[in-house]
């Protein structure tokens, strides 16, 4: 079984990768009566990390419920996912069993529904791999789900963005073939100068991580490798 420090760890990565650098939204106009065309809106805010007030999300979640959303939608079922996430999280912080265990019991349904539509919906596997390590440790089968998002999705940014915050912390313990995914990844970011959260995850990585991580910016070219110190600089208290 997964230890409480491990839950709320994944849990965090993820509510931090589906909140990384987010505007609330408190309240919605147009609620009433939700459609697959105002989740695909929500999902617009949501892939560019605003977010939504818990009371809204609960709302959302709540008319969803009620409507005749195809779980082949795929919008529809991601922004569903984004804004449960979070829910999920809060209610392992305050120490809600029921509610905790009443979300995640809706994100594994959810996330197997979708993929039971969509194969090849990288962030879907992504999700799996994080609430998979929810109930135990960081297996041979939960990073199997994870090589899945990286197989099915190797150039998404907004998928591999979100990849990059979730698997970086857990690269150490990845298998040979993951680790080296996770680490391209990375590199990936830098070399094309998106630093800030590459920058972020290297600063909060323990010695043995940065180390690999540092002999992959060394791999870039000089601009990038200015570019991403300067963030790191940025950083640093």
């Amino acid at each position: 079984m997964a230890t409480l420090a491990n839950r709320r760890l994944i849990l965090g990565i993820l509510t931090f990768a589906v909140g990384w650098a987010t505007f609330v939204w408190g309240t919605l106009n147009c609620l009433s009566g939700a459609s697959a065309d105002f989740f695909l809106g929500v999902e617009t805010r949501l892939l560019r990390f605003e977010a939504f007030s818990p009371a809204a999300a609960r709302e959302m979640l709540a008319d969803a419920a009620g409507q005749e959303l195809s779980d082949c939608d795929d919008h529809s079922q991601r922004a569903l996912l984004l804004l449960e996430i979070p829910l999920a999280e809060a209610a392992l912080r305050s120490g809600n069993a029921r509610n905790y265990d009443r979300h995640m019991q809706s994100l594994e349904a959810r996330a197997r529904r979708t993929l039971a539509c969509s194969p090849r919906d990288s962030f879907a596997w992504l999700i799996a791999f994080g609430l998979s390590v929810q109930h135990g440790s960081l297996s041979e089968h939960a990073f199997d789900l994870l090589a899945m998002s990286y197989e099915t999705s190797p150039n998404e940014a907004w998928v591999a963005i979100r990849r990059a915050m979730v698997a970086a912390p857990v690269a150490l313990v990845a298998p040979e073939p993951v680790q080296r995914e996770i680490l391209a990844e990375f590199q990936n970011f830098v070399s094309h100068r998106f630093v800030e959260m590459p920058a972020h995850l290297y600063l909060n990585a323990p010695a043995p991580l940065q180390t690999l991580l540092r002999l992959r910016i060394n791999d870039v070219d000089p601009t990038s490798q200015k570019a991403f110190s300067e963030a790191l600089q940025k950083l640093r208290p």
